[in-house]
């Protein structure tokens, strides 16, 4: 695989991609408002008063973190989803599939697309998040509660995977249908579970070591449906099938 034709692809699709408005209000939205909504959510549950709020109010915190995890595997759905079928819609796929650059390739390009942009937004929306919570948090806790390795596990080892995940299994469904907000659709359900995540994580809270299970089940997936992209990606049917 020549990596240098997988960022050529990667370029092209980010191009083209920075021009829609949607996927760019997605790819900025979702990181601000996380980085900003929550600590001032933690601002007025401070300002409630009540017992000690070191012994309740991190659970709130590690709870609301994991919406990055959750910004990982929405974000990229809507890029590799029109990485694909939007580019079969508006006639600039067949021209890609026909160059000698091969389908691993084209994969990976479109993957990096998707991926690359989500992580960055995240990462800025993460620096965001834990500065704000930190301001609200050093007066009552009486130390600054981030960085910490609840928040390394999830932003260096459960963003990723995450990401890559959804990005997989949008390339498998987005191989499958002729429009994009089927593809859209179809994917969505892959953040469903995270969703279920989160609001059990409100009551029982987050840890490494459930991060860290998290993490190998996120990265046993990834492989399969890695193999699984590859063996549905099929070009010569794209250009066929899709008339």
């Amino acid at each position: 695989m020549r990596l240098s034709q997988a960022w050529i692809v990667a370029r092209h699709d980010m191009g083209i991609i920075r021009h829609k408005r949607g996927i760019v209000a997605g790819l900025v939205g979702l990181p601000v408002g996380v980085g900003v909504g929550f600590p001032v959510l933690v601002g007025l549950l401070l300002s409630r008063g009540g017992s000690d709020p070191a012994s309740w109010l991190p659970t709130y915190i590690e709870a609301f973190s994991f919406w990055f995890v959750i910004g990982a595997a929405s974000i990229p759905n809507t890029i590799a989803a029109y990485s694909i079928v939007g580019e079969k819609v508006s006639k600039s796929l067949e021209p890609l599939l026909s160059t000698p650059t091969t389908d691993g390739e084209i994969l990976v390009g479109k993957g990096l697309a998707a991926f690359v942009p989500a992580i960055l937004a995240l990462a800025a929306g993460s620096v965001i998040f834990q500065v704000a919570i930190d301001v609200e948090t050093v007066g009552p806790f009486g130390y600054l509660y981030y960085p910490n390795w609840t928040m390394a596990v999830e932003m260096f080892v459960l963003v990723p995977l995450a990401a890559l995940f959804t990005i997989e299994a949008s390339v498998i469904v987005s191989s499958h249908v002729t429009d994009i907000r089927s593809a859209q659709q179809y994917a969505t359900v892959i953040f469903l579970p995270l969703i279920v995540v989160y609001v059990a994580s409100e009551i029982y809270g987050l840890d490494t070591t459930t991060l860290a299970y998290m993490a190998g089940a996120f990265a046993l997936v990834v492989i399969v449906l890695y193999f699984a992209s590859i063996r549905t990606f099929h070009r010569e049917e794209i250009l066929t099938r899709w008339k």
